[in-house]
């Protein structure tokens, strides 16, 4: 699906409004120039949110690269630390304490502590899931574990999935992760950054969001089940680096990072091939062309895709009451561009958008959206934050 007012460009190209250069004589182009670069600039560079919008909360400090943020049914919080730490955030503070018995984790890199996601039964169970690269710099995977949280220490770790085929080096892994409706896992995976073959082929996870069940086993419906040659797990294909994951109305959103411009906002649909690296609307880091082309039958096109790069990190859906205004937005966590972009789904369709938090100055690793309607952010620094967003009239958090 193609979004009509979403600007399509890549490194070599200036930016197109739809209709602006079709029929007429010139003088009926001269007068909807100036239009038309106006609609282009507002697309493709929205304005920043007013300052009295919003207020910034910081709720903790001291966090090392936090990288996700969930929240458990009585109240507390948990943020997962990049070098391999989970973290406790409890009556409104950072808990001492690291939580003990976290698998150790492939550190360097992006390689890391991922993703931490509490059972669908958590109340009952105190079952986490906790995703991560598992392995060493010449042979590493992503894995994910669940086990039994007791407030202070891990139990019953379990791994329950682990990618094939093993890979080298520390970038690109994935390692966002998402309950679907059914009780299935999803779980996003990049493509190594030096295999950007890996994503066509069937019998890799590399370049995938994969599906599983609670326990790890494959869900029959799964597109490729009995298929000759396909690894069961894949969900869909043909990615370069998902970092987001989202459900909006039963339909599933995802955003992934192109190369030197071309990231992406797709809309999932099992058993679709993603394009990449065959199309792409980005370019090589060295500026060099990776493809010709930028559409291709049997490939999706994204529903919206940013060049130049924001780096989009975490990807929430904001449908709650404390910010009526921002109610049916995709809100996108941003590293390169160092903001929270705000983006309107209209009819299921990204449109305008809001940049927020640019006066921080600070990469924004994952967005969520709290039981309370606040908005909690985790900034990518060594020395990161928990943050919280508010109206700006609101009482102190």
């Amino acid at each position: 699906m193609t979004n009509p007012i979403a600007v399509r460009t890549n490194a070599s190209e200036s930016a197109k409004i739809p209709g602006a250069a079709e029929g007429g004589n010139f003088a009926r182009q001269w007068l909807l120039f100036p239009l038309c670069a106006v609609l282009a600039l507002a697309i493709l560079f929205p304005a920043p949110a007013m300052a009295q919008d919003y207020r910034v909360e910081t709720v903790a400090t001291g966090l090392e690269k936090p990288w996700s943020i969930a929240f458990l049914p009585d109240g507390r919080m948990l943020v997962t630390e990049h070098p391999g730490r989970l973290r406790v955030i409890e009556n409104g503070r950072l808990v001492d304490e690291p939580v003990a018995g976290v698998p150790p984790v492939f550190n360097s890199g992006q390689a890391g502590l991922f993703e931490v996601l509490p059972a669908q039964d958590f109340a009952d169970s105190g079952v986490l899931y906790l995703s991560f690269a598992h392995g060493t710099d010449d042979a590493n995977h992503t894995r994910i574990v669940r086990a039994v949280f007791d407030g202070r220490s891990l139990s019953e770790v379990e791994p329950v999935f682990t990618t094939t085929p093993a890979k080298s080096g520390d970038a690109h892994a994935g390692g966002r992760m998402l309950w679907m409706p059914d009780g299935t896992l999803l779980l996003s995976l990049g493509d190594g950054f030096f295999f950007r073959e890996e994503p066509q082929k069937l019998d890799s996870h590399m370049g995938s969001i994969v599906r599983i069940n609670a326990d790890g086993s494959v869900p029959q419906d799964n597109p490729f089940v009995g298929r000759d040659g396909a690894l069961p797990e894949i969900y869909s294909y043909g990615h370069r680096h998902v970092q987001g994951l989202v459900l909006v109305d039963g339909q599933l959103y995802a955003h992934e990072h192109g190369p030197r411009g071309g990231d992406e906002i797709n809309l999932i649909r099992p058993g679709r091939n993603y394009g990449w690296p065959v199309i792409t609307y980005g370019r090589d880091y060295s500026r060099a062309l990776i493809s010709p082309f930028t559409e291709r039958e049997g490939m999706e096109q994204p529903l919206w895709q940013w060049t130049p790069s924001i780096a989009p990190a975490g990807l929430a859906f904001y449908d709650a009451g404390l910010f009526p205004q921002w109610r049916g937005s995709l809100l996108v966590a941003a590293l390169a561009e160092e903001s929270l972009r705000r983006v309107e789904l209209v009819d299921g369709v990204p449109g305008r958008q809001e940049v927020l938090l640019a006066e921080l100055g600070q990469r924004m690793r994952d967005v969520r959206v709290g039981p309370d309607g606040a908005v909690y952010l985790v900034t990518d620094e060594d020395a990161g934050r928990l943050l919280r967003l508010v109206p700006a009239g609101a009482g102190e958090g």
